[in-house]
C-alpha cells in the first residue's frame, strides 16, 4: 500500500507536467506589468482594492490571449509532450464535399459553439492559477528543505496549532521536518499535476464542431478505403481470373497450337500490366493517406481511367481465355462519360469475372444500351460442369463481389438484379439514370 502510495512521486510525468504548469507561471509575468499599470495611475485607491483591481485585469489579459487558435494549439503541443495525454489536434472545420462515387459526408457546423470557444480560456487561467499556486508552495518548501538541516542560514521554524506551539532548531528535528517539507514539494507536483491531467481532455480536447469534423474525416476516410478496396477487388480479381484461365489454355496449346499459345501469353502479360498499374495507383493513395497522417506529403500517381470506350480490349482479353464472347450494344455507349461511364466499365468487367469463374464455359452475351435516359447493363453465362479440360476446376471466392456491385449502383441512384435467368443461365442486369450520374 505504501509503494503504490508513493509510485506517483517517482514518475517522470509527474515533474515534467509540474515543470509545465510553472511555465505558464512564467509566462504569465509580461501579463502582470501590464495589469499593474492601472494600480500605478490610481494610487489613491486603497490596497486591497489595487490588489482586486490587478487581479481583474490580469485575468482578462490571460483570456485574451487565450481566445487566438495559436494559444490553443501550442497548450495542446505542451500538454502531449508534458502531461502525456491523449490530445488529438485541432481541426480546421471545412465545408463538406460531395463525391459521386462515396456519397455525400455528414454535415458539420460552420463554427464552434460560445461554450466551445471560452474552453480554452477558462483552461489557461486554471493553468496560471494552478502553476502559480504550486510555484509558490513547493518554492517555500524547498527552501525550507535546504535551509532547515543544520540550522544552515540560520533558520529556525515555529509552529503553533490549538493552542500548542513548536520551535525547529539544529538537531534531528530539523532533518525530519525537512524531509517532510521535501516530500511534500513532491506532493504538491503530483496534485498539480494530476489537476492539469484531469482537466486538459476537457477544456483541450476536441470541441463540438471538430469532432463531428472529426466523424465526417473518418467516414469520408472510410469510404475512399471501401472504393479502393472495390477497384482492386474489380481489377485485380478479374486479372488473375483471366490470366489463371489463359496460362492452363497456353500450357495444353503450347505443343498443338503455338500462335495461340503465345496469343493467350501476350494477353497475360497485357492483362498484367493494367493491373499493375490499378495497383500502383491505389499503393499511392494510401501512402498519401499515411503521409497525410503523419503530417507529409507523398506523390500520387494519376487513376487509371477507364471507360466503355475500353470494353473492346476488355472483351478481346476474356476471350483469350477460350470463352465465346457475344457483345450486343444499342445506341452509342462512347458517348456517356466521367463517372457513369467509369463505373459502367467496372460493372461489365466485374459480371464478365464471375461469368468467367463460375460458369460453364458457354457463350456469354455482354449487352451495353445507351439512352437519353438510362444506361442498362446486362452480363448473361450458361450455368453448369466446366466443359473445357484445361479450365480451373474452382475459383477461390471472397463473396465481395456483387455486395461490392450493389453498393457502387446504389451511389449512383441505379438498380441492379443478379439471379438465375431460367433453368441453366445467370443473369445480371444494372440500370443507371444517365442525368443524376454523369
Amino acid at each position: 500500500m505504501m509503494i503504490k502510495a508513493l509510485r506517483p512521486l517517482l514518475r517522470r510525468s509527474t515533474y515534467t507536467g509540474a515543470v509545465f504548469a510553472y511555465s505558464a507561471a512564467l509566462a504569465s509575468l509580461p501579463l502582470l506589468s501590464f495589469a499593474l499599470l492601472p494600480a500605478l495611475a490610481w494610487r489613491s485607491a486603497p490596497e486591497g482594492v489595487l490588489f482586486v483591481v490587478v487581479l481583474v485585469v490580469w485575468a482578462v489579459l490571460i483570456t485574451l490571449v487565450g481566445l487566438a487558435r495559436t494559444t490553443r494549439r501550442v497548450l495542446i503541443l505542451a500538454a502531449r509532450r508534458l502531461l502525456y495525454v491523449v490530445l488529438p489536434e485541432p481541426s480546421a472545420v471545412r465545408p463538406p464535399t460531395t463525391s459521386p462515387e462515396t456519397g455525400p459526408p455528414p454535415a458539420v457546423p460552420a463554427a464552434p459553439s460560445a461554450s466551445d470557444r471560452w474552453r480554452t480560456p477558462l483552461w489557461l487561467l486554471l493553468h496560471v492559477t494552478l502553476g502559480w499556486t504550486g510555484a509558490l508552495a513547493s518554492g517555500l518548501l524547498l527552501f525550507l528543505a535546504l535551509a532547515l538541516p543544520g540550522g544552515w542560514l540560520r533558520a529556525e521554524l515555529a509552529l503553533s496549532l490549538f493552542g500548542r506551539s513548536a520551535r525547529v532548531t539544529d538537531g534531528w528535528q530539523s532533518w525530519a521536518v525537512a524531509l517532510a517539507c521535501l516530500l511534500l514539494a513532491a506532493v504538491v507536483c503530483v496534485l498539480v499535476t494530476r489537476a492539469l491531467r484531469w482537466s486538459a481532455p476537457r477544456l483541450l480536447g476536441p470541441s463540438t464542431a471538430e469532432r463531428l469534423a472529426l466523424a465526417a474525416e473518418r467516414e469520408r476516410r472510410l469510404a475512399e478505403r471501401n472504393r479502393l478496396a472495390h477497384e482492386l477487388h474489380d481489377s485485380i480479381g478479374h486479372t488473375l481470373t483471366t490470366t489463371t484461365i489463359q496460362a492452363a489454355v497456353a500450357g495444353e496449346l503450347m505443343s498443338t497450337d503455338p500462335a495461340a499459345a503465345r496469343a493467350a501469353l501476350r494477353s497475360i502479360e497485357e492483362s498484367a500490366r493494367a493491373a499493375l498499374e490499378d495497383l500502383d495507383y491505389v499503393l499511392g493513395v494510401l501512402r498519401e493517406r499515411e503521409d497525410g497522417a503523419a503530417g507529409t506529403a507523398g506523390p500520387v500517381g494519376t487513376a487509371p481511367i477507364r471507360t466503355l470506350a475500353d470494353l473492346p480490349e476488355l472483351l478481346e482479353r476474356v476471350r483469350h481465355t477460350g470463352a465465346v464472347v457475344e457483345w450486343e450494344r444499342s445506341g452509342d455507349p462512347a458517348q456517356v462519360r466521367g463517372t457513369l461511364s467509369r463505373a459502367a466499365y467496372r460493372i461489365v468487367q466485374e459480371g464478365l469475372t464471375n461469368a468467367v469463374r463460375h460458369g460453364s464455359g458457354g457463350p456469354i452475351t455482354v449487352r451495353v444500351a445507351a439512352g437519353p435516359d438510362a444506361l442498362e447493363l446486362a452480363v448473361v453465362n450458361e450455368t453448369g460442369a466446366a466443359a473445357r479440360t484445361g479450365r480451373p476446376r474452382a475459383f477461390p471466392t471472397s463473396g465481395h463481389g456483387l455486395p461490392g456491385l450493389a453498393e457502387r449502383v446504389r451511389l449512383l441512384h441505379g438498380e441492379m438484379d443478379a439471379g438465375p435467368d431460367g433453368p441453366r443461365r445467370w443473369r445480371l442486369a444494372v440500370r443507371l439514370p444517365v442525368r443524376l450520374s454523369a
